[in-house]
């Protein structure tokens, strides 16, 4: 049971990743006061866990919730199915058509209903997250219509929203390149080498460097003109 933790007036969803660590870096230089909130979701790339909760504790933020929520029960992803083989040295033609086999169903309208749940708690107004419509095209739950659609959503099934509480969605990641997020977070301070991108990395979390995921990172660095550090903890990756 979580207790005395006070007040916070945004909640960021920490995965882990690159752009999560850089929102959360964002809404910190912005003045925002943060609870944080991760989702042990059943991933295959379980790497990502450790990595949120390092880059927390690097940011300061102290209010982490590593919440157990199992959607590997339902499959349907390669992120969470083992029956499902993630993609693999994919052409950057094919990266961009169509919604990937490591789409979760509905992952981020759960993610954020259990972020709108957390910031009620915290009286929060703001639900902070580093989803791009970008890079990330495939995805349908990372397009600005979606995020508009939530926020509406938040505002009328909420005791707080219907208090007179204005809930908003900040996603400040969400029309920049990879290139650019990754520069964004360079001006911040973002540590990325403790972020992990990859979607299939081995139990250590060396990146396996032929998924979708891993292949848009290395272009958004390559792009940045900037090496990743993440590499330098697997060298040989």
């Amino acid at each position: 049971m979580k207790e005395n933790l006070g007040k916070a007036d945004a909640v960021v969803l920490l995965s882990g990743g690159l752009d999560s660590a850089t929102a959360a870096a964002w809404a910190l230089a912005e003045g925002y006061h943060l609870a944080a909130l991760t989702l042990d979701y059943g991933q295959r790339h379980r790497a990502e866990l450790a990595a949120a909760r390092e880059i927390a504790t690097t940011l300061g933020i102290t209010d982490h919730t590593v919440l157990p929520i199992n959607l590997a029960a339902f499959g349907g992803s390669a992120l969470v199915d083992d029956s499902i083989a993630v993609p693999k040295d994919r052409s950057e033609a094919a990266i961009a058509t169509g919604i990937p086999a490591t789409y979760v169903p509905a992952r981020n309208t759960v993610f954020l209903s259990l972020a709108l749940a957390l910031a009620e708690t915290r009286g929060a107004s703001r639900l902070v997250l580093g989803v791009n419509a970008v890079d990330y095209s495939g995805y349908p739950d990372c397009r600005p219509a979606f995020l508009e659609a939530f926020e509406q959503l938040a505002n009328v099934a909420t005791k707080a929203g219907v208090e007179g509480s204005t809930f908003k969605i900040v996603a400040p990641l969400v029309s920049l390149t990879k290139a650019d997020i990754i520069r964004t977070g360079l001006t911040l301070g973002v540590d990325y080498g403790q972020t992990t991108s990859c979607y299939d990395p081995a139990q250590d979390g060396r990146p396996c460097g032929g998924c979708d995921s891993c292949q848009i990172r290395a272009a958004g660095f390559a792009a940045a003109g900037a090496a990743d550090p993440r590499l330098t903890r697997f060298p040989s990756a």
